[in-house]
This record gives structure tokens, C-alpha cells and sequence, in this order.
């Protein structure tokens, strides 16, 4: 089977994707940030995707990181609130 056509749950989503979704997903249509972390136990997607990608667009995502947390996200932007508050 093309790994294109393997399914699984996405955890960012909540429902089943494909491989090609993940490959393309988002505005961009650039890989996932988090394909790596999903598809590594279903095949070896690291060189899959090595060998697929171009060298700066396989740097890039092997070099991206995740988005902030949410949490930590509205701990920082109630932190900054009370900061302006305090200074006002």
C-alpha cells in the first residue's frame, strides 16, 4: 500500500486523515508539523519523506516546531494583561 493511502486518527483534528493530508495539510500545503510524531510506527517516514521532499523543504520541516501550547498561550496573555494593568 502507497503510504499515501494509509489512514489513521489525527490527534490535532480529531478524525481520520489520510497520509496525503498530512503531507499537504493546512494554508500552505506544506507537511504537518507533527507527521513525523504520528507516522513513524506505520513506516519509515523520515526517509519517505527525505527522499520525496526537496533538501530545504525536508531541513525546514525536520526543523519546525510546534505551535505554542493553548494553555501556555493564555497563562502569557494573562501574565502581559496584568503587567499593563500594574504599569497604568
Amino acid at each position: 500500500m502507497a503510504p499515501d493511502a494509509l489512514a489513521r486518527r489525527c490527534p490535532r483534528l480529531g478524525g481520520e486523515v489520510t497520509f496525503a493530508y498530512c503531507r499537504q495539510s493546512g494554508e500552505e500545503k506544506a507537511p504537518c508539523f507533527k507527521i513525523f510524531d504520528c507516522w513513524w510506527e506505520r513506516f519509515d517516514v523520515v526517509a519517505h519523506l527525505e527522499s520525496c521532499l526537496a533538501p530545504e523543504v525536508f531541513a525546514g520541516l525536520a526543523a519546525r516546531r510546534p505551535p505554542p501550547n493553548k494553555v501556555a498561550s493564555l497563562v502569557d496573555l494573562i501574565r502581559q494583561a496584568k503587567e499593563r494593568a500594574a504599569e497604568s
